[in-house]
């Protein structure tokens, strides 16, 4: 399949740069050049409710906040000009997928809820649900967003390989919110015995998975569907899994998706999300609630204010547990996040067991 970045004029390699060093330089030299002047000021909040007000009084305030609304604008703009001057190529792509490499299940009756329509996520326009071409913009954006350090899907390898368990007889792997096959791909690599599910609210996102899915030859069977009614049958998936959604969801939405993984979850099976947690430094969590508001992200804070270990455990799932992940090379990290002078997500997985019967008895 044709790779956008593959035929990027001079001008369009240009722009991508531009936004791209732009934002390195907001991550490692105006964040700790934020960090400095926050400390010279002798606030010593212990929270990031309380880190808010002196933050909002540093000079480098108002450049720091500007950079990130503004680079993820421009990201988005460039990204959408590239993808729509190669519209009828891009689009022929999604109707010329290879037979019998996987499935793609659409449901053209799916009411898409109105906290996934109501926003535009990640400040992309029209989101990734309503054009084709959309799923195509969002995986080029992305690339940036990472600062190019999830090429090749990198996280989500790391995810795979570091937080989930071996199983060489894996019967059947379902993936929530999947996107564009970002996080389901890696899995099948993990699990070649299973039957791997991929599903996702947005058409767009699913089309784009399935044609590149089949283009490089991984069987994976996606579907349009709600996490939180997947259709999958009752304990029947070795492993459960979502990675950078649960934060987009409301506190309802989250509980209803954690539900419904502990419902399809073999007993001994595993349910796991990559997600985001406060790190306990207040500056550098308050700077993620922000950067959340600014992303056009407004059920984060329902991810931070949530205690999700005692939402496993009242649907019925044991070993609840948070664990920081190191998103460079180490992935899963108990030792926790560590010093690191730039701005980054504060990644973590969030892990739990469907207890079997055996597990059940000792319990009581």
């Amino acid at each position: 399949m044709l790779d956008i970045e593959e035929r990027l004029t001079l001008d369009e390699r240009s722009a991508v740069d531009f936004v791209l060093s732009l934002r390195k330089r907001w991550s490692d030299t105006i964040y700790p050049a934020l960090v400095e002047e926050f400390a010279a000021t002798g606030a010593d909040p212990a929270t990031a409710g309380d880190a808010d007000a002196a933050l909002h009084d540093l000079p480098l305030y108002p450049w720091f906040s500007h950079l990130e609304r503004a680079q993820q604008k421009m990201l988005w703009r460039i990204a959408g000009d590239a993808v729509i001057s190669r519209r009828e190529e891009l689009l022929g792509q999604l109707h010329d997928t290879p037979a019998g490499s996987g499935r793609l299940q659409l449901d053209p009756d799916l009411d898409l809820p109105d906290w996934y329509t109501d926003y535009d996520i990640h400040v992309q326009p029209g989101g990734v649900f309503s054009d084709d071409l959309s799923a195509y913009v969002y995986e080029f954006g992305a690339r940036i967003v990472m600062l190019r350090d999830n090429d090749g899907y990198k996280f989500h390898q790391l995810f795979a390989t570091t937080a989930l368990p071996e199983l060489p007889a894996a019967t059947r792997v379902l993936d929530m919110g999947c996107g564009f096959g970002k996080s389901t791909r890696p899995l099948a690599l993990r699990y070649p015995t299973a039957e791997v599910i991929g599903v996702d609210l947005a058409a767009p996102n699913l089309r784009l998975a399935h044609a590149e899915g089949a283009d490089a030859g991984i069987a994976v069977d996606y579907r349009q569907a709600d996490a939180r009614a997947t259709g999958v049958e009752d304990g029947t998936c070795d492993v459960v899994t979502g990675t950078m959604l649960l934060h987009e969801m409301p506190a309802t939405v989250i509980e209803e998706t954690i539900a419904e993984a502990a419902r399809v979850v073999k007993p001994g099976g595993t349910v796991a999300f990559l997600e985001f947690q406060p790190t306990g430094h207040a500056l550098r969590d308050v700077t993620i609630v922000e950067h959340a508001e600014r992303n056009n992200e407004p059920f984060f804070h329902d991810l931070f204010d949530n205690d999700l270990v005692e939402i496993c455990a009242r649907h019925g799932l044991v070993d609840a547990r948070w664990t920081p992940f190191d998103e460079r090379l180490e992935g899963m990290r108990p030792q926790g996040w560590g010093p690191r002078r730039e701005w980054h997500f504060p990644w973590a997985v969030l892990t739990a067991t469907r207890p079997t019967e055996t597990t059940a008895e000792v319990t009581a």
